[in-house]
């Protein structure tokens, strides 16, 4: 493949970044611009001379500009092979002239969308003629160049400049598959559009999801993998993927996977209370709320400072000098806030390898949306478990009634067990989990680890009693047997939330009672694989 003189250009833009930079440098190499509507305005008010499509056409453009371009004269000039006779010939007939650049970037249709357009706005905002232009250039790439962003007009402009104004076939070919990732995006979110926002449907015959790769990442969860993240198109999400990374060394794939298990979990704390946690290896290993984040740092701490080495750190409010100083005090990989102070962003500077991510506000944990998970040979789509229960919701099953105390700390314990792999059991009190017991293979053996690991956190910390004692438990899903249930009793846990619903519930309530157990039911559970 040879390499191609650029001779003749078409432009037509709504995107005019960058657009006279390039229609300057392309007039220097003596090359013919063609362009339509506003993108020949802003090249001629630049002083460049410009060729009207409708010039070159025959026809004017018509039917509110949605013809101008689909016309043989324009798709012949892209499509036709110069090494190919016939084509010459055709082209000599009919007069239609060579063109060997499109550059076209197409009407803001998600833009549009998400600036919550009328329907009729957002379906003048579908192109046809761009696609059209640029689909015929990246399938003569071996003729012809296209380019659809304007990141890539300086690397265009260089190239002519070294190369005589010519482009060559390797570059060419990469402009035409970003091309056709551009087109097909496109059409990925005009079909996203239809299927969800228009017609309302939750899971369509076909799944339209145009991802845009981030950062590669040095590997997958191992070393002998690869990973790269991938970040949507849409405008307005927000997460760990969007978050601002302060400083400190790259994330890696399981960086990112803990941390974003930190900030789901954080999420489920409005901001008119401090509090933080600590997350390993996706499972939460201390919350607590507290007056500031410093004291609800140090009580999530508490809960298993052995497992809180090497984790990650989530707020939900700014960061401070006092809490980065206590964070500092063991190794931390990763700090989530919504914001950091100065005094802050000093201490974690002498902190190199320490990464600090912020943010912005966070949304309401009940927030709708889909996760995705992929399995052999497909995918698993569902909606977000945005599922919650407050005091109203529950229902006492037991002779005896929660007290206030009690009930509050049921509650907190159940935000954190929606976010434990299950099975997951959660002691909780004073608005601080005392023992976390996940993804075990039955329940009872999670109560059992929940409560050894407060037995540890009391030893290490000299305290006269574990935390579970007085303590709620919830459960993420209900109890089959009564045995976890007394494994809580064992542990001095005096109050129980679960969801109900197992053919021995009588059982686990009688239980209970004998027990002298307050015990609510949610009727709702928070399976996390």
């Amino acid at each position: 493949m040879t390499d191609v003189k650029i001779e003749r250009a078409l432009l037509s833009v709504s995107d005019k970044t960058g657009l006279v930079e390039l229609g300057q440098a392309l007039a220097d190499h003596g090359v013919e611009l063609m362009s339509t509507g506003g993108t020949a305005a802003a090249l001629r008010e630049a002083g460049l001379d410009v060729r009207d499509i409708s010039d070159v056409t025959g026809f004017p453009e018509m039917m509110d500009g949605r013809v101008k371009t689909l016309h043989p004269k324009v798709h012949g000039g892209l499509l036709a092979m110069r090494d190919n006779d016939e084509h010459l010939a055709a082209m000599k007939e009919h007069e239609i002239g060579a063109i060997d650049l499109v550059v076209v970037n197409l009407y803001p249709f998600t833009d549009t969308v998400f600036r919550d357009a009328d329907r009729a706005e957002i379906i003048e905002n579908i192109d046809i003629g761009g696609p059209s232009m640029i689909r015929s250039a990246a399938k003569n790439h071996a003729h012809v160049a296209v380019v659809t962003d304007p990141g890539d007009y300086e690397q265009l402009i260089s190239t002519l400049a070294d190369n005589d104004g010519k482009t060559g076939h390797d570059f060419r070919k990469k402009l035409a598959e970003k091309a056709f990732s551009a087109t097909a995006t496109y059409d990925a979110m005009i079909a996203s559009w239809f299927s969800f926002a228009d017609q309302g449907e939750a899971f369509p015959e076909i799944l339209q999801v145009p991802l845009k790769r981030g950062d590669a990442l040095r590997y997958g969860e191992n070393p002998h993998q690869m990973g790269a993240i991938y970040l949507p198109y849409a405008p307005g999400n927000v997460g760990v993927a969007k978050a601002e990374q302060l400083q400190g060394k790259e994330l890696s794939y399981n960086n990112y996977n803990d941390a974003d298990a930190a900030y789901e979990l954080i999420c489920e704390f409005p901001v008119n209370g401090a509090a933080c946690a600590i997350i390993k290896h996706a499972n939460p290993c201390g919350v607590a709320v507290g007056l500031d984040p410093l004291s609800a740092y140090r009580e999530a701490l508490a809960c298993d400072s052995v497992s809180a080495f090497g984790g990650i750190v989530a707020l939900n409010q700014t960061l401070d000098g006092a809490t980065a100083e206590a964070i500092t005090e063991i190794f931390t990989e990763v700090v989530l806030a919504p914001a950091a102070d100065d005094d802050a962003k000093a201490i974690f500077a002498k902190k190199k390898k320490l990464r600090l991510m912020l943010t912005g506000e966070l949304p309401p944990a009940n927030r709708g949306g889909m996760t995705m998970k992929t399995i052999s040979g497909g995918v698993l789509l569902q909606t977000r478990d945005f599922g919650e229960v407050g005091a109203v919701d529950l229902k006492t099953v037991t002779e005896r009634e929660p007290t206030q105390r009690e009930l509050a700390d049921c509650l907190f314990a159940w935000k954190v067990a929606k976010h434990v792999k299950s099975n997951a059991i959660v002691y909780a009190k004073d608005g601080v989990t005392a023992g976390i017991g996940a993804g075990q293979m039955n329940r009872l053996e999670s109560a059992r680890i929940a409560a050894w690991k407060a037995r540890d956190a009391a030893d290490r910390a000299g305290w006269d009693e574990a935390r579970t004692k007085g303590a709620a438990v919830a459960s993420d899903a209900f109890f089959p047997f009564a045995d976890g249930l007394m494994a809580a009793v064992e542990a001095g846990a005096t109050a129980v939330i679960q969801p109900g619903g197992s053919i021995r519930d009588e059982e686990v309530i009688a239980a209970a009672n004998e027990a002298g157990l307050a015990m609510v039911f949610t009727g709702m559970r928070h399976f996390r694989h």
